[in-house]
């Protein structure tokens, strides 16, 4: 007999990015648009904050940016109340050295949600953060010279003492660090710090988000069968996300989710 499948709440896409942050398309009223058209009951807006990283370019908002985000993000809450729920969230990229000035500004506002990732990594030499999730050429080259099994045995330790410091809701995107590196994989060989995170989710109520982007980088969501299957046995809840950077993506392989659980994680001894 089949397990039956974790209650996914597919009319909520959990992760979407607008130009706020730099790196994305279309602006807030353009993804409610989508999200309306795609039949959801909510979106909710993720955008990324970082404290104190040195980059040559900026994937993150500024407080200027956010003061504007809530602005615009309250008057659509009003404007669509009545077809359908908009969600004003923040995606905090982790920084152990800046972990006080991460909580003041999320101390300042009223989040609908608050997401955990850890995308820049100081390098170990000093100068400029390493894009953990960058298909950049220059992002690869410094990656494979200190070592991937360095550095994602830091990104998993990191984003452990994030989950136990920022009082989050969702942990986002778990297994999506070196995605472009080419040839590594999260896989079972990192089993014991992956457990150890899902526990200290699980202790801080916390929700595991499946990412749809996945499906497109990799034909899978993020994280990998294996994780959801620990996730689902202690009980984590699964939050869907489309990870969307344009309008066109809200929700997307939303669809896809159901079969993938079923053939994948409760079907599968794998």
């Amino acid at each position: 007999m089949n397990s039956p499948l974790p209650e996914i709440r597919l009319h909520s896409d959990g992760h979407v990015h607008t130009r706020y942050c730099h790196h994305a398309s279309g602006g807030m009223e353009d993804y409610v648009l989508c999200a309306i058209a795609a039949g959801l009951q909510e979106i909710v807006f993720l955008e990324h904050m970082e404290a104190e990283v040195h980059y040559f370019e900026s994937t993150w908002l500024t407080e200027e940016d956010f003061d504007t985000y809530f602005s615009v993000g309250k008057r659509l809450k009003k404007k669509y109340k009545d077809i359908i729920r908009v969600s004003l969230g923040v995606e905090v990229g982790y920084s152990p050295t800046h972990k006080e000035e991460l909580l003041e500004r999320l101390e300042k506002r009223a989040w609908d949600r608050i997401g955990i990732s850890y995308h820049f990594m100081p390098h170990p030499e000093g100068g400029q953060h390493l894009n953990l999730v960058s298909r950049k050429e220059v992002n690869i080259r410094s990656i494979e010279e200190i070592g991937c099994e360095q550095v994602l045995n830091d990104y998993f330790s990191t984003l452990t003492e994030a989950v136990e410091v920022i009082p989050a809701t969702v942990l986002c995107h778990l297994d999506a660090a070196l995605r472009f590196q080419p040839g590594v994989f999260i896989d079972r060989a990192y089993t014991k710090q992956i457990k150890k995170l899902l526990q200290t989710v699980k202790s801080q109520g916390m929700a595991l988000e499946i990412n749809t982007s996945g499906f497109a980088i990799r034909g899978t969501p993020f994280p990998a069968a294996f994780i959801l299957k620990e996730a689902i046995a202690l009980g984590i809840p699964l939050l869907p996300g489309s990870d969307a950077h344009k309008p066109e993506d809200v929700g997307r392989y939303f669809d896809k989710l159901e079969e993938y659980l079923r053939q994948n994680v409760l079907e599968s001894n794998c």
